[in-house]
């Protein structure tokens, strides 16, 4: 690391695999810029999490995720084509989600091809009620880097029925594919209560905690082991995920001080199914749209003045946006 002084401030220059950075002292808590960004030379932005949403539909109807109120929609292949060629410089890894069940998409063997064609690693997050429908599509795909399973789904969605057929038929397919390829699974159950001890009351979760132990031979309750917002290893390639109910944010929400920091635009992007681009997985609505991918190269998108403002701001640790300042998800990453 090399430090040296500008404007009276100190700066240290830290070299992270090969690319130098800027570590500006930004409210009291260090903010790293890419060295070329503030010295004005030209460099690519690049996101570890990219999210291509493939259908704004979804087959349930859960509490915790509102409906969408864009026109229903499935992506075609030739944009599904163009999209991953125009972001192929930004990024290696996409989410085949925003909002609506990717495996709804009567083509998603098809476009995890072309993502193997170009060298995408591929993560999908599902209710996973569609996959047996879908495993002949999934099973034989070397893009297909991670399944996440939103477990929690189950009771959030009012006619669900038969709990027991909807977790094993789940975790069948997961031990299927544990011998077949080399995927990532992680199970999810966001549903937790803020409160420990209601939780604990409630018995949050006990049955499919209990499946889970039964059908992967665990010796001991998971409870036992469980940290909130951790990962638990349930066996190789397998994880189990509990944290709090997640709250999308709404332009009806109240607004607070507009204090704090967020990833979008910084290490994630997304691009929903009618093309408009927003600076993270949470705006399902489109809400900041800094443009469309189907009028303007994706490049410029993330270079304009409202892509900017925003990404500015984070940096100086402000909510430049209406919607960031009605989302309560930047706060678990401080003021």
């Amino acid at each position: 690391m090399n430090i040296h002084r500008e404007n009276d401030i100190m700066i240290d220059i830290v070299i992270i695999f090969g690319l130098r950075f800027e570590k500006y002292p930004v409210s009291q808590v260090p903010v790293l810029v890419p060295f070329e960004e503030s010295r004005g030379i030209a460099y690519v932005k690049t996101f570890k999490k990219f999210y291509i949403e493939i259908t704004s539909v979804c087959n349930l109807a859960c509490t915790f995720c509102p409906q969408t109120k864009r026109e229903p929609s499935f992506i075609k292949i030739d944009d599904f084509t163009k999209r991953l060629d125009e972001i192929k410089p930004h990024t290696s890894y996409i989410y085949l989600h925003v909002k609506g069940e990717p495996l709804l998409h009567p083509k998603v063997d098809q476009l995890l091809d072309l993502s193997h064609e170009r060298g995408f690693k591929v993560n999908i997050t599902t209710n996973g009620t569609l996959i047996t429908k879908n495993k002949a599509k999934l099973l034989d795909k070397p893009a297909l880097r991670q399944m996440n399973f939103s477990l929690h789904s189950f009771d959030g969605h009012v006619g669900s029925t038969n709990k027991e057929a909807y977790i094993t038929t789940i975790l069948s397919f997961i031990k299927e594919a544990l011998e077949t390829t080399n995927i990532l699974f992680s199970l999810r159950l966001w549903n937790l209560h803020t409160d420990n001890a209601t939780n604990q009351e409630k018995n949050r979760n006990r049955q499919v905690l209990e499946i889970i132990e039964r059908e992967f031979n665990l010796d001991y309750q998971i409870e036992e082991k469980f940290i909130r917002g951790g990962g638990l290893k349930i066996t190789d390639r397998v994880y189990l995920n509990q944290d709090h109910e997640f709250e999308w944010p709404d332009l009806n929400a109240e607004e607070d001080d507009g204090k704090g920091f967020c990833h979008g635009l910084r290490n994630q992007a997304a691009i929903l199914s009618n093309g408009t681009v927003v600076p993270c997985c949470l705006d399902g609505e489109g809400i900041i749209n800094l443009g469309n991918i189907n009028e303007t190269p994706f490049s410029e998108i993330i270079e304009s003045e409202r892509a900017n403002k925003l990404y500015d701001g984070f940096s100086r640790r402000e909510a430049v946006e209406e919607l960031c300042r009605k989302c309560g998800y930047r706060k678990r990453f401080g003021t």
